[in-house]
This record gives C-alpha cells, sequence and structure tokens, in this order.
C-alpha cells in the first residue's frame, strides 16, 4: 500500500492551477485538504485499497460561494522519482452533476 501521510497534489489542468490538496493517512483511512484555483475550501474522506488506489467522498465551498460535493476513484502511477501521480475518476452531484476524468501530480 502507498503512503499517502502528508503527501502534496496539485491538479495537471491549467484552469485548477494554484489548488494544492495536503492528504492524511492512517491505515487504510484516508483524509485530506485542499484549497486553491475556484476552491476556497475542500475536504474528502475515503479509504486507501492495498494497491494504492483511492476512493473518497468530496466537498468543498467555491470562490461564488456554491458548494459541491462529489466522489472520486484515484489510479496512483509511481514516477521514476518514487513520486505520486493520480488519475481521477469524480462525479459531481447536485444541479450542476458532471462526471470526468482530472489528473494530480505529487509535488514536494
Amino acid at each position: 500500500m502507498i503512503d499517502y501521510d502528508g503527501r502534496r497534489f496539485r491538479p495537471a489542468e491549467a484552469e485548477a492551477q494554484g489548488r494544492t490538496a495536503v492528504y492524511r493517512q492512517d491505515g487504510n483511512l484516508l483524509w485530506g485538504t485542499f484549497s486553491g484555483g475556484r476552491a476556497r475550501r475542500g475536504s474528502l474522506t475515503g479509504v486507501c485499497a492495498p494497491d494504492g488506489s483511492l476512493h473518497f467522498a468530496y466537498s468543498m465551498v467555491l470562490d461564488d460561494g456554491e458548494v459541491v460535493s462529489g466522489r472520486c476513484r484515484s489510479t496512483p502511477e509511481i514516477r521514476e522519482d518514487g513520486g505520486v501521480d493520480l488519475r481521477e475518476e469524480w462525479e459531481r452531484y447536485g444541479a450542476r452533476a458532471a462526471r470526468g476524468v482530472s489528473y494530480l501530480k505529487e509535488v514536494k
């Protein structure tokens, strides 16, 4: 299992630049916080599988005051330098429901 505790991630997508997420982990329990870009504040809570994949729920408040929530499954890819990149398959709920794929890069 990958230890995500203390790892920091940023989106690869240009429109989300500036957003940083910090993950915490205890056993298979995963949680984290993020902010930046359009997200004033966000949090996630979920689990880490033995293969390092993640399944979590998230919620955030956007810069216009909208509250957004959804779920995500992340698949890790280990870089040559030991860093982790994540492929995220997400689903957003509510009035602006959507699905998509995004990518996170670990930053030191």
